[in-house]
C-alpha cells in the first residue's frame, strides 16, 4: 500500500503540475494576463572599422568627386554596385545641378533600400560629392579637394552598416540615400543668404521622391563623421525638427560610452541634408563634427582633407551607435 499510496501521490503532483504550467499560458500578456515573458536579447553587430576605413580610402582613389567629371561617374558606379552587392533594391536619381557659379552638370543620388517591403522603415543619409575648391586653403585655393572626411566619411559608414546588415539580417527597412552636390555651395561672408546654393541633391529628393509618397519612421544624416578628434553637438535644426530621435542617438551613444565623442553641446543650426529631407515629410538629425562656435576643423575645404584626417576611432564609435538604434528599432 505504501507503493501504491507513493505512485498514487506522484501521479497528483504530476496532474497539478501540468495544469500549473496551463494556467501560466493562460496569463501571457497577449491573452490579458499579467505575467512577464522574458523577450530574448537582441544581437547587435559591431562595425568594422578597418572595413569602413577602407570605404573611404576608395573613395579617395577616385580623386575629388564632382559633378561631371570621370572620378564622380566611376565613384557612383562603385558605390551602386557595392549596394547591390550587399543586397539593395538600388535607385538612380539622375538630375540636373545648376550651380551658383554659372555651370550645371548631370548630378546623381545613389539610393538602397534594404528590405523594401517592410512598412516601418529608417532613413539614413550622406552626401558623396567634394568639393570644387580649397575656398578655405591658403595655397591652391582654387583645386578641388578630397573630401576624405566631407563626403568620404558618411559615405563609408554608411556603406559599411549595408555590409553589416546583409551578415546580420534585421526587421526593419534601412534605406540609405547618398546625395549628390551638397557641396558646390556659395561659401559667402555671410552678407546674404546662399543657402539654397547647397544641397542640391537633397533638394531635389525632397520634391521628387524616388517612390511616389515615400516616408519613414525617422532619418539620421551623417556629414565629416570621420576625423580625429571629432565631436557631435546637438545640432540646432535637428533640434527644432526632431528633438525625440537627436535624444534617442545621444542617449544610446552615452549609454554606449562613446559621450566623448556625442555631447550634450548645442552647436548652432547649419543648412546641411537634413534641412530638406526634414522638409520632404522625413524628421531628421544631423550628426556632424561642429564645435559650439559654429566652426569646423581646420582641415574643412582645404587640402589637409584627405586621409591623414580620418580616424578609425570616429568611423566606428558613430558606427556603432547608429547600428545600435537600428536593431533597437526592430
Amino acid at each position: 500500500m505504501k507503493n501504491i499510496s507513493n505512485y498514487l501521490l506522484g501521479g497528483l503532483v504530476t496532474i497539478m503540475l501540468m495544469w500549473s504550467c496551463v494556467g501560466c499560458i493562460k496569463d501571457n500578456p497577449s491573452n490579458g494576463g499579467g505575467s512577464t515573458i522574458v523577450e530574448p536579447e537582441i544581437k547587435i553587430p559591431n562595425i568594422n572599422k578597418d572595413s569602413a576605413y577602407a570605404f573611404v580610402q576608395k573613395q579617395v582613389d577616385f580623386g575629388p568627386r564632382m559633378p561631371g567629371t570621370d572620378a564622380h561617374k566611376q565613384c557612383a558606379d562603385w558605390m551602386a554596385e557595392t549596394l547591390e552587392k550587399y543586397g539593395a533594391k538600388v535607385y538612380r536619381q539622375e538630375f540636373e545641378a545648376n550651380f551658383y557659379f554659372g555651370k550645371s552638370a548631370d548630378a546623381i543620388n545613389i539610393i538602397g533600400a534594404i528590405n523594401p517591403e517592410k512598412k516601418r522603415r529608417v532613413l539614413l543619409c550622406a552626401h558623396w560629392d567634394s568639393r570644387f575648391q580649397a575656398d578655405q586653403d591658403t595655397d591652391r585655393k582654387k583645386e578641388a579637394i578630397l573630401g576624405a572626411d566631407d563626403g568620404g566619411s558618411g559615405v563609408a559608414v554608411l556603406l559599411e552598416i549595408a555590409r553589416i546588415i546583409q551578415q546580420n539580417p534585421i526587421d526593419l527597412g534601412v534605406y540609405i540615400i547618398l546625395f549628390d552636390a551638397e557641396d558646390q555651395g556659395n561659401d559667402s561672408d555671410g552678407q546674404e543668404d546662399t543657402s539654397l546654393t547647397w544641397c542640391l541633391g537633397s533638394q531635389y529628393w525632397a520634391k521628387n521622391k524616388h517612390v511616389p509618397g515615400y516616408g519613414a519612421l525617422y532619418g539620421i544624416l551623417l556629414d565629416m563623421v570621420g576625423s580625429k578628434g571629432a565631436r557631435f553637438g546637438r545640432e540646432a535644426y535637428s533640434m527644432q525638427y526632431a528633438p525625440d530621435v537627436m535624444n534617442k542617438v545621444w542617449k544610446t551613444a552615452q549609454d554606449m560610452g562613446y559621450g566623448n565623442f556625442f555631447v550634450d553641446e548645442n552647436v548652432g543650426g547649419i543648412t546641411d541634408d537634413h534641412v530638406f529631407v526634414n522638409q520632404g515629410g522625413v524628421k531628421t538629425i544631423d550628426i556632424i563634427n561642429r564645435t559650439k562656435e559654429g566652426t569646423f576643423g581646420k582641415y574643412w575645404h582645404t587640402h589637409d582633407d584627405d586621409m591623414g584626417v580620418i580616424s578609425k576611432r570616429s568611423l566606428g564609435a558613430v558606427g556603432n551607435v547608429v547600428l545600435n538604434v537600428l536593431y533597437n528599432e526592430q
